[in-house]
């Protein structure tokens, strides 16, 4: 019966499709615009009936401009729709964007296969034993962590699911509640970089990878934490859904050193610094040692606090162009008339357009109004130049040191967080939490470095996506072969070292052939959706679509909305796969109609089509989800667990549109 239900849903979702197409399209009087229509409409039913989406965005494609070029000249259809492939194929395979998405997914593979993802996860919800739904919490940040050094949701759900809901469910956690902490969380790599999707849209929609990387961080971190508040505040609720960990299970064996020097001081602080000077039964070396794990907080709390001072402060160098003559400026002087009109695009001097000119910007959102019919930019008269020409010494620009910026209030407010939150640390740091420390520091900290040399590369353009993905690739290779020999030393370090060599071996062999499978997939969705938007806009779809859509009279507001509702109406029955590559060109032509960022609206766009993999009947992280739940764990209940997530992803969506400062701050701050 539950087969059968979705079944009907999906046969529900197909007659409202198929019906006004049967309907509305004039089938005595066929024009290439209703064939466009049509070809749209053929290409859903058939992604729904199960067929493969670029074969079937390829064929539909290759049909309906046959049928375009059959009615213009019969002779030459099947050699236009030949090369119309041929060019199609090779402008995917000469898109250098696309380089960066086998790398970042043979770098999650890695990753994942590197065994530390099980460490992480355990010194999580031990550090967050007090926090209310502890396990859930763990799970959620496990993810947004993992999600940050992969982005393949499939092996983040399926990695979590065999991980964490074990754990919940011994735990006594609601089914519903554990499910849905391992969607949502698994999910997040579809938003947090170095997300596929988002290089996927960028190449559709030729909006800076690096800019979408930059401005969907803070988003990402905005949903991970209404995730973690949602459940903190269900556990405070209903704490019958999420019972705190027993103190058994708190507990964490101490070494034998720690156990000697609690004599010292209940703190681990304290007792290190008195153990200074000697300890009976404990060696210096590993007081050092300890000493040294304990302050690490601290030194890296200050050397943030010392770096964004230096930055804050730093003097602006300027440049005094006093006495140089612009290129061409001797012969510009000479000239009576003004040098720049409205028609000189590349002056790059243009007047602010008065209240209610075209390009009227509306700060910080994203959205221009559009351009008044009517209405032309103007451009202002370059400045006049020196009729006198300078000497060579005085064409020299010396550069003026500016005085140093007083501290900024924000940094004054990041300083009294940061010595709060070293307070609270090393108040708390007795034996046990110091050996979670090191738990944490053991599975976090290399993961960390990996995805700073990654990410932090691509956002402070030190590296395009493709070689910060080249560098992430090697760092997954690496980090993989470091806790692989972990694991199987045992004091024969000979013995680990060919054991772990064997198993790279593997860990390369099957890496190698998932991420051919799904760089394979993409690609080939590249190559068929081109083909499909060619023929689209061959037929005049394109062009229907826009006219039917400025015929509404829509404000940017208004069109913003019913873009994203039909996008998280098209995520239930359809992955963001399909949509990105199906339907992002035809809403991105019509962007500059309305005024709207790119870049704002794929950030909208990312949040949003995480409902592709939240929403029944397709949610694939329901299915791979059960695909490792234990039997008694049926698909309604995990679906039934994803819907307050799905509520939570639009509270995200209308946050990010309300304060898109959320996600344009950073790369408006960093490239200028």
């Amino acid at each position: 019966m539950k087969i059968r239900k979705e079944l009907w849903f999906g046969f529900i979702i197909m007659a409202l499709i198929v019906t006004p197409v049967i309907i509305f399209t004039p089938w005595t009087n066929l024009t290439n615009g209703s064939l466009g229509l049509l070809m749209l409409a053929l290409v859903v039913v058939a992604i729904m009936l199960g067929f493969p989406t670029a074969f079937t965005l390829m064929g539909m494609g290759v049909a309906f401009s046959w049928f375009f070029y059959r009615g213009v000249n019969p002779d030459l259809a099947v050699r236009q729709v030949l090369d119309l492939m041929v060019q199609r194929a090779y402008g995917v395979m000469s898109n250098d964007v696309l380089i960066a998405v086998p790398l970042f997914v043979f770098m999650g593979y890695l990753v994942e296969r590197a065994a530390l993802i099980e460490r992480l996860f355990k010194s999580l919800h031990l550090s967050m034993a007090r926090v209310p739904g502890s396990l859930a919490v763990a799970t959620i940040v496990t993810c947004a962590i993992f999600a940050t050094a992969t982005g393949i949701v499939g092996a983040v759900v399926t990695l979590m699911g065999l991980l964490a809901m074990p754990a919940m469910l011994r735990a006594g956690y609601n089914t519903k509640i554990a499910a849905g902490a391992i969607t949502a969380g698994g999910c997040l790599g579809i938003l947090i970089p170095p997300s596929v999707l988002l290089i996927v849209y960028g190449a559709t929609a030729g909006v800076s990878v690096v800019q979408l990387y930059a401005g969907a961080f803070f988003p990402g971190i905005m949903l991970a934490s209404l995730y973690v508040g949602y459940v903190i505040l269900m556990a405070m609720i209903k704490p019958e859904w999420m019972p705190p960990l027993p103190e058994a299970e708190r507990h964490v064996a101490l070494p034998s050193f720690a156990e000697k020097l609690q004599a010292r001081g209940h703190n681990a602080l304290v007792g290190l610094a008195r153990s200074m000077g000697g300890a009976p039964g404990v060696p210096s070396m590993t007081v050092l040692k300890q000493f040294f794990i304990v302050l690490l907080p601290a030194l890296t709390i200050i050397g943030i606090l010392a770096f964004s001072y230096s930055m804050a402060t730093a003097p602006v160098e300027e440049v005094n162009t006093a006495g140089l003559v612009q290129a061409g400026g001797e012969f510009a002087a000479d000239v009576k008339e003004p040098v720049a009109s409205a028609g000189d695009a590349g002056t790059g001097l243009s007047e602010p357009p008065a209240e209610g000119n075209a390009g009227k910007s509306t700060e910080g959102t994203g959205l221009t109004e559009p351009p008044v019919e009517g209405e032309k930019p103007q451009v202002a008269a370059a400045p006049a130049q020196a009729d006198v020409p300078q000497s060579p010494a005085a064409a020299a620009a010396p550069v003026v040191a500016a005085e140093t910026l007083p501290v900024p209030n924000w940094y004054w407010v990041m300083f009294g967080i940061g010595a709060g939150f070293l307070l609270l640390i090393y108040w708390m740091m007795n034996w046990q939490r110091l050996e979670i420390f090191k738990m944490l520091l053991g599975s976090f900290f290399p993961l960390a470095v990996l995805i700073l040399a990654v990410l932090g590369s691509i956002v402070l353009g030190l590296a395009t996506p493709t070689e910060a993905a080249a560098v992430g690739a090697f760092g997954g290779f690496v980090l993989a072969a470091a806790y692989r020999y972990i694991a199987h030393y045992r004091g024969n370090a000979g013995g680990a070292v060919g054991t772990t060599v064997r198993e790279l071996g593997t860990i390369l062999k099957e890496s190698s052939f998932l991420t051919a499978k799904t760089s394979a997939m993409v690609c080939w969705l590249f190559v068929g959706s081109a083909i499909f938007s060619a023929a689209f806009a061959l037929l005049g779809g394109q062009e229907i679509i826009e006219k039917w859509v400025l015929s509404l009279g829509l404000t940017p507001l208004q069109f913003m909305l019913l873009a994203q509702f039909i996008i998280f109406i098209l995520g239930w029955p359809l992955e963001w796969t399909e949509i990105i590559v199906i339907f992002m060109p035809i809403f991105i032509p019509l962007l500059p109609k309305f005024g709207i960022d790119p870049l704002f609206f794929g950030l909208l766009v990312a949040l949003n089509l995480q409902t592709a993999f939240l929403s029944p009947p397709v949610a694939m992280a329901a299915f791979y989800l059960k695909g490792v739940a234990p039997k008694h764990v049926t698909l309604n209940q995990i679906f039934m667990g994803m819907m307050p997530f799905m509520v939570i992803q639009v509270i995200a969506l209308a946050l990010l549109y309300i304060f898109p400062g959320i996600g344009l701050w950073l790369p408006q701050t960093l490239y200028k």
